[in-house]
């Protein structure tokens, strides 16, 4: 709040941008803080009463901010109304995409989701028919939560995105409607559409309402079909220079057949960590994969083979097991602690946390074995933690990167 007031009380700007900078510190209290009156706004920012009133009735003006109510059964009058965002002022859409199916969310203008679909995309399916696929489910979840053109789109997919241009890098490997649907997103909106890879957008999540929300520097390790990262540091998700931080199935570590190539990261930390690798271990101690759940899906990772052994399953099950698993829980957590020894050894970020279908799965029997196996080959003190989203991290990071940028166009200070 401290800064809030800085910004409200000692910058020195024109007095139109002074307007547009005080109405956006106003509205970002009132998106984390909830309903506001206007005495409460005044004291939050250390504006003015008349200041503050001049703001709020620019904001109701422009159809920002309505009166949700009172702020006590004791209290009446202008001093007592209470003063909060019009949340479907604004739509917006994040969707995640997979090899075999796309998952569209609508939110309102507060990132809460007001309907959502999920589609299958059939293996043999042409581009175009995988577009159409998408953009009808797109259409279905936009009519259920009666909106229109949404303010702005995020998509969550996996491969590297290039962020001087934010599209798709290095796409070989990359289903082609993938990159065909972002297209036509971008023709047939007008809204903007954010492209980011899956796991920097599952950070996003664990930052904001997951395992890190106390921290801002920490890498997410993506455990899923495959392996991945994503790295903030000092608040800021970093993407390297071509989209490729955190592309962690590639690291060189002991313990494979060989090494990673250009052109594939088997040798590499995949080759310990993938959802095969795992599956291979589990059979190694007497484990054995059965099928996930009745309506579960895999988690996005950096790898999109739909038909990767359930690794999920298996650590569940050890988990579950007690004693009977812990020899595999904590040969997987030896294996882990590789890649996450490497990570610190470069950025020593301090706390590390485990997401994917795997780290999700292992919660904190897999997370407190791999900070033990750490601790013997890391001089860092790094904090090892489960993540706490869930296997909707992707999409939920897409909805929080679209709530973002239709805040940003609507509530920007004018530059």
């Amino acid at each position: 709040m401290h800064a809030l007031r800085a910004a409200a009380a000692g910058r020195t700007a024109s007095p139109s941008t002074a307007r547009l900078i005080n109405d956006r510190i106003a509205l970002q209290l009132l998106q984390s803080e909830g309903p506001l009156t206007a005495g409460q706004l005044t004291s939050l920012t250390g504006l003015s009463r008349p200041t503050v009133a001049d703001l709020v009735d620019r904001l109701q003006a422009a159809g920002l901010i309505a009166v949700v109510g009172e702020s006590g059964a004791r209290r009446r009058g202008p001093n007592a109304k209470l003063y909060g965002i019009v949340a479907d002022r604004a739509h917006l859409v994040g969707l995640d995409l997979r090899a075999h199916s796309v998952t569209v969310a609508v939110a309102d203008l507060l990132g809460r989701v007001c309907a959502e679909r999920t589609v299958p995309i059939g293996p043999d399916d042409p581009p175009g028919r995988a577009v159409a696929t998408a953009l009808a489910a797109l259409d279905a979840a936009l009519g259920a939560a009666g909106a229109g053109r949404p303010q702005a789109i995020a998509v969550g997919a996996p491969g590297l995105v290039d962020p001087a241009t934010g599209r798709f890098g290095g796409t070989d490997w990359i289903p082609a409607w993938h990159a065909a649907l972002v297209g036509a997103l971008q023709d047939r909106t007008a809204a903007p559409v954010l492209l980011e890879n899956e796991v920097n957008l599952a950070a996003l999540a664990e930052q904001r309402d997951g395992a890190a929300t106390d921290r801002d520097t920490f890498v997410l390790l993506w455990l899923g079909h495959g392996t991945g990262a994503a790295v903030v540091l000092d608040g800021r998700l970093r993407r390297g220079a071509s989209g490729g931080t955190g592309e962690i199935g590639f690291l060189p570590v002991p313990g494979t057949d060989g090494l990673p190539t250009a052109g594939g990261c088997d040798g590499g930390f995949h080759s310990l960590a993938g959802s095969a690798a795992i599956c291979a271990l589990a059979a190694a101690h007497g484990l054995r994969p059965g099928p996930l759940a009745p309506g579960a899906a895999p988690d996005a990772g950096a790898d999109t083979d739909a038909d990767a052994p359930p690794a999920e399953s298996v650590v569940r099950a050890a988990v579950a097991a007690g004693g009977g698993g812990d020899a595999f829980l904590d040969a997987l957590a030896a294996r882990i602690a590789l890649g996450v020894a490497a990570v610190c050894a470069v950025l020593d970020p301090g706390c590390v946390v485990l997401g994917g279908e795997i780290g999700r799965s292992g919660g904190d029997a897999l997370a407190t074995r791999v900070a033990g196996h750490l601790a013997r080959i890391s001089p860092l003190a790094t904090e090892v933690r489960a993540g706490t989203v869930g296997g909707r991290a992707v999409l939920h990071g897409a909805v929080l990167a679209a709530t973002d940028a239709a805040q940003n166009e609507l509530f920007a200070p004018a530059r």
